[in-house]
């Protein structure tokens, strides 16, 4: 659980709208699908409306949350259809949540990673929920290639906050942001071979950093705030899917998890809008399922991210 007190008067609130298309090249008969397309509820976030269009209609759905608390939808379409429409629109207000005390004041990294190997005993409960996030998982290795790479991060003694942001820094500077290097499953392994990569490789790369130090951490999906260039006009569908981390770092001060984004060097605070988190981009992917029938399985996906005030302006 995330024990964390938003700062009411600093936010951020903002318009998303999210299309994804397919189009089969041909009549496909059964078709189901989960979508983690609906913004997460949290400490810091709060989601003034949500709403989702989908064509066709689909024979049957279900709402509820997955396997880590967020909202999911299940779709059944067992009408033959060639085609494929999910518009997600929603409005969701960022309250600060970057942290307001100095990384270094944060639990040392070893004494953190001792603390949650087994002991003989039950352990705390945030603990428990946190360990979850410590072992391998679809889209993360824990190898020792990773720990060599983040080695001189994680010196005896550093706070883990002071060893996250250090690696951070080392990803942000020695890796290139290149959409055409790797795919959906590129293994992070190649990653940290090429250098190269998009935010979902490089979160992945961060995540197999810290766990196979014994660092419990999640991966972030959501959406970022982005700027056109001076004098340019907003290009409606023009931004993106974007993925960060967040690490195990429990403290006095209430907040347990605390957010890195590599592939822009930051501590993401209100400019970035969570939909969802889990393991790796296998437990929050926007849109997954299976089908039976089709020839072409490639989406067509648009994203817009604008300030509420000038959508309400547009």
């Amino acid at each position: 659980m995330t024990h964390l007190t938003a700062n009411a008067t600093h936010s951020a609130r903002y318009h998303i709208l999210h299309e994804t298309h397919y189009d089969y090249g041909g009549s496909v008969s059964l078709s189901h699908q989960m979508l983690h397309l609906s913004p997460r509820a949290c400490d810091w976030q709060q989601v003034h409306s949500h709403h989702c269009e989908i064509s066709p209609a689909p024979d049957w759905q279900r709402d509820a949350q997955d396997a880590f608390g967020n909202p999911v939808r299940w779709l059944g379409f067992e009408t033959p259809h060639e085609k494929l429409g999910i518009k997600a629109e929603m409005d969701v207000e960022v309250f600060s949540h970057a942290p307001q005390f100095a990384l270094s004041d944060s639990i040392p990294w070893d004494t953190l990673q001792q603390r949650l190997c087994y002991q003989g005993k039950a352990p705390l409960p945030d603990d428990l929920n946190a360990k979850q996030f410590l072992f391998e998982s679809t889209f993360v290795r824990i190898k020792h290639e990773f720990c060599d790479f983040g080695a001189h991060c994680f010196t005896p003694g550093k706070p883990v906050l002071e060893a996250t942001q250090a690696l951070m820094e080392t990803i942000f500077s020695e890796f290139t942001f290149d959409p055409e290097a790797t795919t959906v499953a590129t293994p992070v392994l190649e990653v940290l071979e090429k250098k190269r990569g998009v935010c979902q490789d490089f979160a992945h790369l961060m995540l197999a950093c810290l766990r196979s130090q014994g660092i419990p951490a999640r991966y972030m999906s959501g959406y970022l705030l982005t700027h056109p260039p001076a004098g340019q006009k907003r290009l409606i569908g023009a931004d993106a899917s974007h993925a960060w981390i967040a690490v195990y770092a429990p403290n006095e001060g209430g907040q347990d998890w605390v957010e890195f984004d590599p592939t822009n060097n930051l501590l993401p605070d209100t400019q970035h809008i969570t939909l969802s988190w889990g393991r790796d981009f296998n437990d929050v992917s926007p849109l997954r399922g299976v089908i039976l029938g089709g020839n072409s399985h490639e989406p067509e996906v648009a994203v817009t991210v604008m300030p509420h005030d000038e959508w309400l302006a547009r």
